[in-house]
């Protein structure tokens, strides 16, 4: 296997392209990094605003983004409503008027704007004479702007029409316009049409019937594509706002509330409910920004991954800046953010997000421009990997004997250990007891018995042909534990489906297994699944089972919601009530006529360690004595777990299933190159728990290790790439010129040189340049000889 691909591509900024310098010798192959200027991630700029003289500060518009350009249409400045349509070049960062032709939409707000193929579509909104507050309508009809020719040209569609109406969501998708809801003028709406912008001939408005768990009727709220899914998130719904997140399947019209209840107590919830504020898709994420919340207005940017049904507050980076007062940001450390904001517009183009105008402070209107800059990299694959280990049950080395029925389980000893003591224990006790059993064998039998052998390095020598080590667990049944363990596996568990009382039970019996074997995080997600789901048709069974299994939080939860006024008359009407045990019905009637004070705690809640934080400690020292491989980098050992390792790289894998190495040790390389050991190490933290923090050098050693060691995504060298182009700093620019020449990445040494040349004053001082290699200081050398102009060297002459 090669150390490099001859060229790989990439759209993102973050991680550009790799190739190779094909002037050099054709029996070594140079990376270059193709070095350039970056935006650093997570970083808020403000861009020049929008002059008067060009257009009015606004609320209530809309953008849209056309090849490099924002496009802002209609709105009002707190006077007028508007028509106007204005264009942002986001690489000159100049403002100007759209040219038009044709008739443009009457003035307008709470509109929607789209852009399909070379167009922009206009659909709906708000018009009329706010100043005299006369002819004040909502509007149902769509206007199509071409972008080259800039023609304005009202569609008129023939047959049913969608309701008039204002503050709407609307998307395309399919190469079809797609409206939801918003305000009719006198309800708020809950509807959903369609309309193909392919053919305006043939083009008809349809509506579409809805199934599934629809957002109520409401208004003032974004919508946003992602994985094929249309998302809305909070909004206005009668008196009523939420913050709840919806996604509509377009191929089978289904919606979906997505639950916020399982997040664990602790973990980033979602942003308080809202209005007036934007959403926008990026690769896997949805982006929040703005609003009205509970009569304040927030100007945290809240990121939602599709993926992994997780919110969370993005940190600005500190370079944020406003480029218009770099005194004012330079001088005061501060880092620049929108100020907090309603009805704004925002649109993505390439991989940052502009977001324009919109009502601040005192009613103000704004004619602000703020660009963010987003993240690139590949999601983390650590929780699929380990998930995926356990689904197809590759290299099981455990086998669970559970319950009664003595039904059988496989694991794997590494994340089992790692994750829970009380099954640590349990395997280590195994594991006493078939070493005692093989002391008293015949030696010539203990590698047919599968007995396991300890290793000088502190590793124990197996082999996947070995016999499983076998544990006996009588407390657990099959079905909850597998549960437990895909828990251990991912830090997730299947959310029970709604109204389906054997999932709630099936998720208390997990409960019950998480409070014995002292999980403290499952515990947690389980009592918030279960809770989450009890219903007025379930209550009884799930307070009856939590009675049985002695589960008093859950029991206790059940009772309070017995008695809630609004649920009392129904549950007791039930057939389910008619057999309740009597104790428990005794237990209700007491309860409702005298409810129990309610008790306070101001203890923290243990909300337990979570995967990452598991194997952290499980490289660090935590998991030595289950250690069953040895990598050697250099001829130095280092013990490491061939479940983990096969997980997060099908190079191992492929090694372990295929010809593992007899004496349990495997050279570590990448390619022709040994990383340095602090390279190394930075490679065993990314294997076992993600994480991709590392000094700048080691990123030139391991530029290249996604690629050899095959894993999931090329997420480090992302990282890598960033951490190189970012951090080059005179303090560190030895180590990296070091890497550099090891590893032969010419333009890195080149940059470094250049550095060091530029920088010598203060790079002479440094002690790592007494440790340099003769030929890099030669190099040095040179390199300042090669930069020295005829006047220095007069000059310096003269001196002497």
């Amino acid at each position: 296997m090669s150390w490099f691909p001859g060229t790989m591509s990439c759209k993102s900024k973050v991680a550009p392209s790799v190739d190779f310098d094909h002037s050099c010798s054709d029996s070594v192959e140079y990376l270059t990094l193709n070095f350039g200027p970056i935006e650093t991630v997570h970083r808020w700029r403000r861009l020049p605003p929008c002059d008067e003289f060009v257009g009015a500060r606004r609320s209530k518009h809309t953008v849209v983004a056309y090849k490099d350009a924002i496009y802002v249409f209609g709105g009002d400045n707190g006077k007028n409503m508007l028509n106007d349509l204005l264009r942002f070049d986001v690489k000159d960062c100049s403002w100007c008027r759209a040219f038009t032709t044709g008739s443009p939409p009457a003035p307008r707000y709470h509109h929607s704007a789209v852009v399909h193929g070379s167009s922009m579509f206009v659909f709906g909104g708000y018009t009329g004479d706010i100043y005299s507050n006369s002819n004040l309508k909502n509007k149902n009809d769509l206007f199509e702007y071409k972008f080259a020719t800039g023609q304005w040209t009202e569609w008129k569609v023939e047959g049913r029409l969608p309701v008039a109406r204002s503050a709407h969501g609307a998307t395309v998708y399919s190469d079809k316009l797609w409206i939801f809801a918003g305000y009719d003028g006198n309800a708020r709406l809950s509807d959903m049409w369609t309309i193909s912008l392919q053919d305006r001939e043939q083009a008809c408005w349809e509506e579409i019937e809805q199934s599934g768990e629809i957002p109520p009727s409401c208004c003032n709220f974004p919508v946003a594509v992602c994985r094929d899914k249309m998302f809305v998130f909070s909004g206005q719904s009668g008196a009523k706002i939420t913050n709840n997140l919806f996604q509509f399947e377009f191929k089978d019209k289904v919606w979906t509330r997505i639950p916020t209840e399982h997040l664990l107590r602790g973990s980033p919830p979602p942003p308080q409910r809202r209005y007036g504020h934007t959403m926008v898709a990026f690769d896997r994420h949805l982006y929040v920004f703005g609003g009205a919340a509970d009569n304040t207005l927030p100007n945290e940017l809240h990121c939602y991954d599709v993926d992994s049904q997780t919110w969370e507050v993005v940190q600005p980076s500190s370079d944020s800046e406003d480029p218009l007062d770099n005194e004012m940001t330079s001088s005061q450390g501060f880092i620049l953010m929108p100020s907090g904001r309603l009805f704004h517009a925002a649109a993505v183009i390439s991989d940052a997000m502009y977001i324009f105008g919109g009502t601040v402070d005192n009613n103000v209107r704004s004619g602000e421009m703020y660009r963010f800059q987003f993240s690139c990299y590949p999601k983390c694959t650590l929780h699929e990997d380990y998930g995926k280990l356990w689904e197809n049950r590759q290299f099981c080395d455990v086998e669970f004997i559970l319950g009664e029925k003595e039904e059988r389980v496989k694991g794997h000893i590494a994340i089992v250990t790692a994750r829970c003591r009380w099954l640590r224990k349990k395997i280590a006790q195994a594991r006493d007891r078939l070493k005692q059993k093989c002391k008293h064998e015949n030696a010539e039998e203990e590698t047919v018995s599968g007995c396991q052998k300890e290793t000088s390095g502190g590793s124990a020598r197996t082999s996947y042909s070995q016999p499983l080590l076998e544990v006996t667990i009588r407390e657990a049944e099959a079905q909850p534990f597998e549960v437990l363990m895909q828990f251990l596996y991912t830090d997730k568990i299947k959310y029970p489906r709604k109204g389906h009382v054997q999932d709630v039970l099936l998720i208390m019996d997990v409960y019950k297994l998480a409070l014995s074997f002292k999980l403290s995080r499952l515990e947690q997600l389980c009592v918030q699944y279960i809770e989450a789901s009890v219903d007025l048709q379930n209550v009884l069974i799930v307070c009856e089972n939590a009675n049985k299994l002695q589960l008093d939080q859950l029991k206790e939860h059940c009772l309070n919601f017995v008695v809630k006024e609004t649920h009392f008359n129904q549950v007791i009407m039930t057939k389910e009530f008619e057999h309740l045990s009597t104790p428990l019905i005794v237990e209700i009637v007491r309860r409702k006529q005298q409810p129990p004070p309610r008790v306070y705690s101001d203890q923290p809640v243990d909300i337990g360690t979570s995967l990452v934080q598991d194997m952290k400690a499980y490289l660090e020292g935590a998991g030595l004595e289950f250690c069953d491989i040895t990598l050697l980098l250099d001829g130095h050992p280092r013990p490491a777990h061939k479940a983990i390792l096969a997980a997060r790289s099908s190079y191992f894998e492929a090694m372990f299933r295929s010809f593992m190495p007899e004496d349990g040790q495997v050279n570590i390389s990448i390619g022709e190159m040994v990383p340095s050991k602090q390279a190394f190490e930075s490679m065993l933290r990314y294997i076992y728990y993600g994480d991709v923090n590392m000094p700048p050098e080691d990123s030139l050693y391991l530029f290249a290790a996604p690629y050899y060691y095959g894993f999931s995504n090329n997420r480090l060298q992302a990282y890598c790439k960033q951490n190189l182009e970012m951090n080059v700093t005179v303090e560190n620019v030895l180590q990296i010129l070091e890497a550099a020449d090891k590893t032969q990445a010419l333009d890195m040494k080149k940059h470094c040189l250049h550095i060091i040349v530029h920088q010598f004053i203060k790079v002479s001082k440094l002690p790592n340049l007494r440790s340099l290699s003769q030929p890099l200081l030669l190099d040095i050398i040179e390199s300042l000889a090669s930069h020295i102009s005829d006047k220095q060297c007069a000059e310096m002459g003269s001196d002497i």
